[in-house]
């Protein structure tokens, strides 16, 4: 298969297909999936986010990898939903700091009736500010992502996490079919879709291939798929799972970049443990956004001024919001921060 015939969006993959782009020698692999990048993107801006935890902890899920389940003794300290003002605050500070997107996630199952009125001003608020929005709540239902996209809500995040084969050995509280019927109420209420996986939880490469396959065989392919590579968290039930060879996590970038070749790909979870290098191999395989600050919602990220050396050390820059255009000055606030990198500060703690 060459790089060529894998301009068209295409929703038919097969298992056969992708197996034979795993199967291929790396370097071949990382050369189509750049072509492939470049045919759709900047090969050198990378879309940056960042991912607040507006409700930690507590939650009725049982997903193997999550430390904010109630079902595991993690030490968690468990967190209300924060007020409206406090996440605005923080909106703020993630601007100032160069990112064009501000995503908040709360540990539930589904949101509470409660609870809306309160995400829905959090979501009025920061788009106000000229930043995409992105919320990860748990399942919705047609009426609650009717709501957020009438209040202006960007993206929604859900992840599928893995393969159908092997989710029910990950959760048991949330069926697959739930995960796509919330994906479904997302795309009919017209807002984007952010949705993914988890890489390295004990799965074996035919359940990679099967999280891929699903993901861009979706009626709509995700505006925005993050990539998570495990971190393995103690008092989780992965907490022992044998670490991931990283090719093997460079490679489902890059075969994510092939498949969806419009989509931003998303280096999320597990970038604390990756070094610099690996980092920059997923960027070539197709990679343009991260999360940046030094947590994401209750797991250890780079800090905000290692990742702004990185950028600088590879030519990178961020990618402007669309929603932004009034505000060219983000770029060169993120320059300057670059410049500042000894001297930075940690970006936010998204669980206090």
């Amino acid at each position: 298969m060459s790089a060529t015939q894998t301009q068209a969006i295409r929703h038919d993959w097969s298992r056969q297909e992708v197996q034979a782009l795993f199967d291929l020698p790396f370097n071949d692999l990382l050369f189509q999936a750049q072509v492939v990048h470049r045919q759709h993107f900047n090969p050198n801006e990378v879309q940056v986010s960042t991912l607040l935890s507006i409700k930690t902890g507590s939650c009725p899920e049982d997903c193997k990898y999550c430390p904010q389940s109630a079902h595991y003794n993690t030490g968690l300290e468990k967190q209300r939903l924060m007020e409206v003002e406090a996440v605005l605050k923080k909106a703020a500070e993630a601007k100032a700091k160069g990112s064009s997107r501000f995503c908040m996630g709360a540990a539930w199952k589904n949101p509470n009736k409660r609870d809306m009125p309160y995400v829905l001003e959090m979501v009025k608020g920061v788009k106000a500010m000229g930043l995409e929005t992105c919320m990860t709540l748990g399942m919705l239902n047609e009426d609650q992502a009717g709501e957020l996209a009438e209040a202006g809500l960007d993206y929604y995040n859900h992840n599928l996490d893995t393969s159908p084969e092997f989710y029910d050995k990950i959760i048991t509280t949330r069926s697959y079919g739930d995960r796509l019927d919330t994906l479904q109420h997302v795309r009919d209420s017209g807002m984007k879709i952010c949705s993914g996986g988890i890489i390295g939880m004990g799965e074996n490469q035919n359940d990679r291939i099967g999280l891929l396959v699903q993901l861009a065989n979706l009626p709509v392919q995700p505006e925005s798929v993050p990539i998570n590579m495990l971190v393995k968290v103690k008092g989780t039930p992965l907490e022992d799972v044998d670490n991931l060879d990283p090719f093997e996590f460079v490679r489902c970038i890059a075969i994510a970049r092939i498949l969806m070749p419009k989509s931003h790909v998303r280096l999320s979870a597990g970038r604390e443990e990756m070094s610099d290098e690996m980092q920059a191999m997923c960027f070539m395989a197709g990679a343009n956004s991260i999360f940046y600050g030094e947590c994401l919602l209750t797991t250890p990220n780079p800090e905000a001024h290692e990742d702004m050396l990185l950028f600088k050390r590879l030519g990178l820059r961020p990618e402007q919001a669309i929603v932004d255009h009034d505000d060219n000055a983000q770029a060169d606030v993120l320059s300057k921060q670059i410049e500042k990198n000894d001297t930075a500060q940690p970006f936010y703690d998204a669980t206090v």
